[in-house]
This record gives C-alpha cells, sequence and structure tokens, in this order.
C-alpha cells in the first residue's frame, strides 16, 4: 500500500479508552495522566505517523504496548516503538513465534503464560490468554473501569474468522474464546474488535451464532465425504456473506478442523 495515504483517526471508545484506526489492525489505547497504553501497532512503516497521530491527543509519553497475538498487522511496528522506549508485553507464545522470525529488538521484552495487569490511568489493564483461537498466543484486554474488551483477531465484525491453523490456531478454541468474551460482556460493555467498528456485546453473540450455523453445515458436507470444492460451492455461507465477506480463508480452516482433507 502507499503507507503516506493511509488515514489515521483516533476514535474515542469509553471512559480513558480510545481506538486508533489506520491499515491493520485496531489499536487500542488508555490516554490519561499516567500515559499511554498501546494494544497492537500495525504495520512498520506507519510506526512514526501512529506516535504522530497519539501525540495530538495527549502529551504524555507511550509507556506500555501489548500485543493480542503475532500477525504482523498488530505487531509489525514493534521494533520501532522498542526504539521509542516502549515496553512491550505478550502471551509466552508470540514472543515464541517471532524468534527467529523478527529482529530482537521487535520481540516482547516481558511475557506472560496466563495473565497480567498494568495499573495505570486509574484503570486496570488486564490482559489474559484465552484458548487457542484465531492464534495459539491470543490475549483479551480487559479495561476494567472503562468497561471496554479489546479482543484482537479473535472477533471481528467486517470479516468472517480466520483459523490459523499454521500459528496454533483452532475451532474449539475460538468458540470458547467467544463464550468467554460473552460471559464478560455486560449490557455497557464495548468491545474493540481486531477489525472492524466498535460493537457490543450482541454482536459477539451473532458472530459466534453464525460460526456454530456454518460449522454444523460443513460438518455434514464432511462427513458426507465432500471435497473442499464442494464445500464451496455449497452456499454454507451464502446469507452471511454480505456482512462478513468473501469466506475461502474461514472455509479452508474450518474443513481441515472437521477432518476434511485439502
Amino acid at each position: 500500500p502507499d503507507w503516506d495515504a493511509v488515514e489515521l483517526r483516533i476514535e474515542h471508545v469509553a471512559g480513558n479508552i480510545s481506538m486508533l484506526i489506520g491499515q491493520g489492525g485496531n489499536i487500542g489505547l488508555s490516554i490519561g495522566d499516567d500515559g499511554v497504553i498501546m494494544i497492537d501497532d500495525q504495520f512498520a512503516p506507519l510506526s512514526e505517523r501512529i506516535a504522530e497521530t497519539i501525540r495530538r491527543v495527549t502529551d504524555e509519553e507511550i509507556r506500555f504496548l501489548i500485543n493480542t497475538h503475532v500477525h504482523g498487522d498488530h505487531v509489525g511496528g514493534n521494533e520501532n516503538f522498542a526504539n521509542m522506549g516502549v515496553v512491550i508485553f505478550a502471551n509466552d507464545n508470540v514472543r515464541m513465534r517471532m524468534v527467529g522470525n523478527s529482529p530482537d529488538a521487535a520481540l516482547p521484552i516481558v511475557t506472560f503464560s496466563d495473565t497480567t495487569t498494568l495499573h495505570l490511568n486509574d484503570e486496570e489493564v488486564h490482559a489474559f490468554k484465552v484458548p487457542a483461537a484465531h492464534t495459539d498466543g491470543d490475549s483479551f484486554i480487559h479495561f476494567r473501569g472503562s468497561d471496554v474488551l479489546h479482543l484482537g483477531d479473535v472477533f471481528r465484525t467486517n470479516n468472517f474468522p480466520y483459523i490459523d491453523l499454521s500459528s496454533g490456531g483452532t475451532l474449539q478454541g475460538t468458540l470458547d474464546a467467544l463464550g468467554m468474551a460473552i460471559g464478560m460482556a455486560g449490557p455497557d460493555t464495548t468491545i474493540i474488535p481486531g477489525h472492524g467498528v466498535v460493537s457490543k456485546r450482541e454482536d459477539i453473540v451473532e458472530f459466534r451464532d453464525m460460526i456454530l450455523v456454518v460449522m454444523g453445515r460443513v460438518a455434514e458436507l464432511v462427513d458426507d465425504g465432500a471435497s473442499f470444492q464442494e464445500v464451496l460451492n455449497a452456499g454454507t455461507t451464502s446469507e452471511f456473506e454480505a456482512k462478513w465477506g468473501s469466506p475461502e480463508r474461514f472455509l479452508t480452516g474450518l474443513y481441515q478442523e472437521l477432518g476434511g482433507q485439502l
């Protein structure tokens, strides 16, 4: 892409929390007198512009960065932000998958197996690992005071789920993680998806229920010995495509998870 042409904008979400939208995964921001916590950082060529965009709304420094998972549209700016003095947190599996594939400066320097909490801006920022869903290193971040959940790419509003089998993602973990989010979210909880627009609990329920419907249809076809092309041609996602787009990547992972052979 033409990186200079990428529009960057910050939208207030709730309480201390805002969302920075650009090219790549949605960036969560806790902004206050104690500094800034970032959730994800998009692509490396955007780092300076992202930092500049944040400086327009606060004079406080960016202190911490939490990666929700390993994909480049969420961790691509790690090295640049580390060189700005930002401390990077992530689940153990994120660092493990980045070692050998990323510069040392891009690696998270604080990792957690299950959970960690940052106390900043009069807020508990609670990051915790969820079952292997989109990848095997997915974390959700709950801004408890502002009642905002950042779900990374486990939840998205403009695409079907992506079960990245090569990075340890699983179908059951996706359902379990979405169930955790549904259980945590109350009527006033605001949801930041990995991609798409700010949402509410009912949007996660709709997303999870869509997966269950499609899963049931694909499972029947797999049990009948259908090839992947036959699954693609069967219209298993037809009524959902206007909302979530092309289903091929979703169906590829789903087909394999349900026992189909590509």
